[in-house]
């Protein structure tokens, strides 16, 4: 395992922090300290403050918007962003810079590159992903989405859900099955659709729903009382035929292109934002004495062992990407254990907290996805909030089940599950 970044990252990293030092305000001390109402505007101001600075997609190459930097710029980016408390981007920016973007350069046209990454990077195109329906979601080649060829247009029929940041979101990039002949895996196609017409303006659409282009979105309220979950439904919806990444009926690849992006950013700043998390549930315990506890002092200590696992595996991804090496099927097991650690450490917080877990009060959680932000404080709210996200946690993104599935047969070599 080599972690050692070369000079030039090192010399980015000073940059980076030098450009944190300059714009975050006085005394900030991560969004989690922030008042609640004032998160979104923060974050959209931080967000404008990155590009402005450069700071976004940084290892795009320059004809796209991006700065020709190596993969190891994003990694320090991402590795300093989480120290300080604050997010790489925007809410969909993870969806459309890390996730879509780095999937175009792959498999994306020149035409197509040159259209939405920059567009991409300024905000203007803001993406969510369209993977998951009420019957496809671990299974994900069993969707029924719809694409008809229409002259230069594909014609969309259907339904997704479990569509995160769709409310928030002007475009969405969709698997629809445009050859219902093709086997399951095939016949697939990987589409760029626009669900909100704002004129370009950037402005984000009412987060209670919006329909445009036959696209309705419907805000899904979850048991945190939180809405970052949209179910998504498509009548007649129109994508341009050019907007078809990959070739028509070859989505499937593309599809599994961009997964691989999806949980890269995640083994990089989970390990040191569970750590700050951890630090606080320990401040917690202390607070209450609930150190004198052997059970509550034992789960604590599981708790830290778990983390010390998962920081190094979050090196072993490092040191495969500064090698060159395709993480593979081994993301699997990281999403795994940090999911299922996660549980371990609400609940410890919940059981910490008693009867005042059923009163919950205090500061929201501003997070609505694995731990609070950084600086939160420990309010009953917030450690409720976190401990109902955490029970996502396993399904979302490929569900537990699946996920040793893929290792007992990908990584262990064990015979494949029998298929209906």
């Amino acid at each position: 395992m080599d972690l050692s970044l070369s000079e030039v990252a090192e010399e980015f990293r000073l940059q980076f922090r030098s450009f944190l030092a300059e714009e975050l305000p006085a005394g900030f001390a991560g969004v989690g300290a922030l008042a609640i109402a004032s998160v979104s505007d923060f974050v959209r101001w931080w967000r404008l403050r990155l590009y402005e600075g450069g700071f976004l997609a940084v290892s795009w190459p320059k004809e796209y918007g991006g700065r020709g930097l190596t993969v190891e710029s994003e990694i320090v980016i991402a590795q300093e962003s989480a120290a300080v408390g604050v997010p790489t981007g925007g809410p969909n920016d993870h969806f459309g810079i890390q996730m879509l973007g780095n999937t175009l350069l792959v498999h994306g046209s020149e035409e197509q590159r040159r259209h939405f990454l920059p567009r991409i990077i300024d905000g203007s195109y803001r993406f969510a992903q369209g993977y998951s329906e009420p019957n496809a979601g671990s299974d994900l080649a069993a969707l029924t989405l719809r694409g008809r060829v229409d002259g230069d247009e594909v014609i969309l029929d259907g339904q997704k859900i479990w569509t995160s940041e769709a409310h928030l979101a002007n475009w969405m990039f969709v698997l629809a099955r445009t050859d219902p002949e093709a086997p399951k895996h095939r016949g697939i196609s990987f589409v760029l659709v626009p669900i909100e017409d704002d004129g370009g303006t950037g402005d984000l659409p009412n987060s209670v729903g919006h329909q445009a282009n036959g696209v309705e979105v419907r805000p899904i309220r979850m048991i945190s009382g939180k809405s970052e979950f949209n179910e998504v439904f498509f009548t007649g919806s129109r994508a341009k035929l050019d907007h078809v990444v990959g070739g028509l009926h070859q989505g499937w690849g593309v599809a599994m292109t961009l997964l691989g992006f999806e949980r890269g950013e995640a083994a990089a700043t989970l390990p040191i934002r569970f750590q700050s998390e951890l630090d606080r549930l320990g401040e917690l315990l202390a607070a209450r004495g609930a150190f004198d506890d052997a059970d509550l002092l034992d789960r604590f200590v599981l708790c830290q062992t778990r983390l010390f696992a998962l920081r190094s595996m979050g090196y072993g991804w490092l040191s495969n990407v500064l090698a060159g090496t395709e993480q593979g099927a081994q993301s699997s097991v990281f999403k795994l254990f940090w999911s299922e650690y996660h549980q371990l450490v609400t609940e410890l917080a919940v059981d910490a907290l008693g009867g005042e877990a059923l009163l919950p009060t205090g500061r929201p959680s501003s997070s609505a996805f694995r731990t609070d932000d950084v600086g939160a404080p420990n309010s009953t709210r917030s450690w409720d909030e976190v401990f109902l996200h955490a029970r996502a946690g396993t399904i979302y993104a490929g569900t537990s089940e699946i996920q040793r599935s893929i290792i007992g047969e990908r990584l262990l070599g064990l015979p494949r599950e029998p298929r209906g």
